[in-house]
């Protein structure tokens, strides 16, 4: 990326001198930082403050229609109206940037792609198409690199979005529209490694990818259909892929003696039994609680229906299994089943607790 003049950074303390105390005195230093006052962990704490201005002043520009508001407003329209997808492109440090913002469209439901601006220029055009969008990214707008993709926006009339902090570059003033970001003193302590610039770019990307997501009313269901992989993957399953159906289900009627309902809870091994009334639908449960409570009645002839608990919590197949572990955690006493019913309350099958555990949703 290009260096714009950037302007010097806030004049830190380093006259000022630091306590140090106890174990901590000369701890993690290097040679001339206890001559010069300081300790990494004051620099590094001056690197998060100049950023979090950075992130406050973006901030304060979205919140402001005339610095990037009303900007971003038209962003979000060209980028919801859009039939083709964001093409993201960028180098340098933006280019790093940019690359994690496609990443992060694209799992949140905007098609993206990212497209290097030197690839571009030999070849890689071909792969933006008509009905596509132009995401640039560039801290100076004079990045020469992004000259090609520009022009090529302008031949075949395809919306370009200019990301920069100068609304008098060249990329901003070619831009279909110009979304200028807060010009901030680098954290850097010459004012010229993007750090500050980096941190603005890459929260504004998330703003965007938030913003989008909301307004297309994209759900935990659709996230993890784009992240069917890992722990993330594996809470974001619905219930209905990990249930056990069919000859695993435990499911008695209401009549079953209790001696019977200890046989089908034994085979079965889950802790419960489904109680099925004669139109199929699950009228109760009973648990391996309930069972040690009739322990002092005769279980050959105590039915099912005098122990079971008429009004078992239940959860529906298309439930997100972090939301079946939750259900099951929610209550005063913990349960470590559920039975899963279709929209006429009949059991379709069973979830429990070591089941979503092993799946790497606990």
């Amino acid at each position: 990326m290009t260096s714009p003049a950037f302007p010097p950074a806030t004049p830190r303390d380093a006259g000022q001198p630091t306590a140090v105390t106890g174990a901590d005195n000369g701890a993690h230093t290097r040679p001339g930082d206890q001559a010069a006052g300081r300790r990494p962990g004051v620099d590094a704490a001056d690197v998060v403050r100049t950023e979090q201005a950075g992130l406050n002043a973006l901030a304060h520009a979205f919140e402001t229609p005339h610095m990037l508001g009303n900007a971003f407003a038209r962003a979000l329209d060209i980028l919801l109206a859009l039939p083709g997808r964001v093409v993201v492109t960028g180098i340098g440090k933006s280019g790093h940037i940019a690359r994690k913002i496609q990443a992060t469209l694209a799992s949140t439901g905007t098609p993206s792609l990212y497209i290097h601006p030197a690839e571009a220029s030999h070849g890689d055009l071909g792969m933006v198409q008509r009905g596509d969008a132009i995401l640039a990214f560039s801290n100076s707008g004079e990045t020469t690199e992004l000259g090609d993709i520009a022009a090529h926006a302008h031949q075949t009339d395809l919306p370009l979005l200019a990301v920069t902090s100068r609304a008098d570059s060249t990329l901003a003033l070619r831009a279909t529209v110009a979304l200028t970001l807060p010009s901030m003193p680098e954290a850097c302590p010459m004012g010229l490694a993007p750090t500050t610039s980096t941190a603005i770019q890459l929260a504004f990307g998330d703003a965007l990818a938030v913003a989008l997501l909301r307004l297309r009313g994209f759900t935990a269901t659709d996230f993890g259909t784009f992240h069917p992989g890992g722990r993330l993957g594996a809470r974001l399953r619905t219930v209905s892929e990990l249930m056990r159906t069919g000859p695993a289900l435990p499911l008695a009627g209401p009549d079953t003696p209790m001696r019977d309902i200890i046989m089908e809870m034994t085979q079965k091994a889950l802790g419960c039994v489904g109680i099925v009334g004669q139109n199929g639908t699950l009228a109760g449960l009973i648990t391996d609680g309930d069972l040690r409570r009739a322990l002092d009645h005769d279980l050959t002839t105590t039915l099912a229906e005098t122990v079971m608990n008429p009004r078992p919590l239940t959860i529906e197949p298309d439930v997100v299994a972090s939301e079946a572990l939750r259900a099951m955690n929610e209550r005063t006493r913990p349960v470590t089943s559920l039975f899963v019913v279709d929209a006429q309350h009949r059991p379709i099958g069973v979830v429990h607790v070591h089941d979503l555990i092993r799946a790497g949703v606990g």
